[in-house]
């Protein structure tokens, strides 16, 4: 991956000397093509139309929970050198890269659907020097990475507009190694969690689009048992699920 000012963050291969030892190997056929060029599905997305406005989101209107992730994750505040973590549905970068400032020893990939959102977290990674965050174009229903290849999953407000959480939470457990653990947060309330794709959906109502947008107009958001019962379908050595404010939490251990 080339940024604007030409320097390489190709993460999860073995050609980037800029890279930590020990990243994780994707498939790079399975990946999404054009790691930062738009390119059209069968409808269009929010999040490549509107990209600012979901980055001010998460940047000024979301809760930072970057320090429940690390107790819940790390109680002893500090992971082992040499943990892998991938975040799913990552967006502009925010939780990435703030672990990946306070953990230089750790490797970071984030992954997002979305090549814009993936240009702006790459970019904020090099403005931040970090060198053990990266960051690919690839859908968290098919990852591309082997089995048990992750010490850490991470997943922020990502079930509010995606369908499919079942297959999520699939790939979830595959990619995690035995021991390591999913860290997964969503918002509790339709409104509030709506804010970002109303905001996205006015500011594209001034674009033309052909072929419509795939994002719904209201986030999905569960009750606590709904919630819980999502990660019941595989195979977990435990977990916790719990709520806080406008959120609620689940911490899930691979057997």
């Amino acid at each position: 991956m080339t940024l604007k000012n030409g320097t390489r963050t190709d993460c999860a291969t073995e050609n980037n000397d800029k890279m930590p030892p020990k990243q994780v190997l994707f498939d790079k056929t399975t990946a999404l093509p054009n790691r930062y060029e738009y390119q059209a599905y069968k409808h269009d997305s929010l999040f490549e139309h509107a990209t600012w406005a979901y980055a001010f989101c998460r940047e000024h209107l979301f809760r930072d929970d970057t320090k429940r992730i690390i107790m819940a994750l790390w109680p002893n505040e500090h992971p082992a050198p040499g943990t892998t973590l991938i975040e799913l549905g990552c967006g502009p970068g925010f939780y990435s890269c703030r672990l990946g400032e306070l953990f230089r020893e750790m490797s970071i990939t984030g992954v997002d659907r979305s090549a814009k959102q993936v240009q702006w977290a790459s970019e904020r990674a090099e403005a931040l020097r970090l060198t053990n965050c990266c960051f690919k174009r690839i859908n968290a229903l098919k990852l591309s990475c082997p089995d048990a290849a992750f010490d850490v999953v991470l997943a922020s407000r990502l079930f509010t507009i995606l369908p499919e959480q079942a297959g999520v939470i699939a790939e979830m457990h595959r990619v995690l190694k035995p021991g390591g653990r999913c860290f997964v947060a969503e918002p509790r309330y339709a409104f509030w969690a709506s804010i970002p794709l109303l905001s996205m959906w006015l500011l594209v109502g001034l674009i033309a689009s052909g072929n419509g947008y795939r994002e719904p107009y209201k986030a999905t958001v569960f009750s606590a048992e709904g919630f819980a019962n999502l990660f019941a379908a595989q195979p977990w050595k435990k977990i916790k699920t719990w709520r806080d404010g406008r959120y609620q939490y689940a911490l899930c251990e691979k057997g």
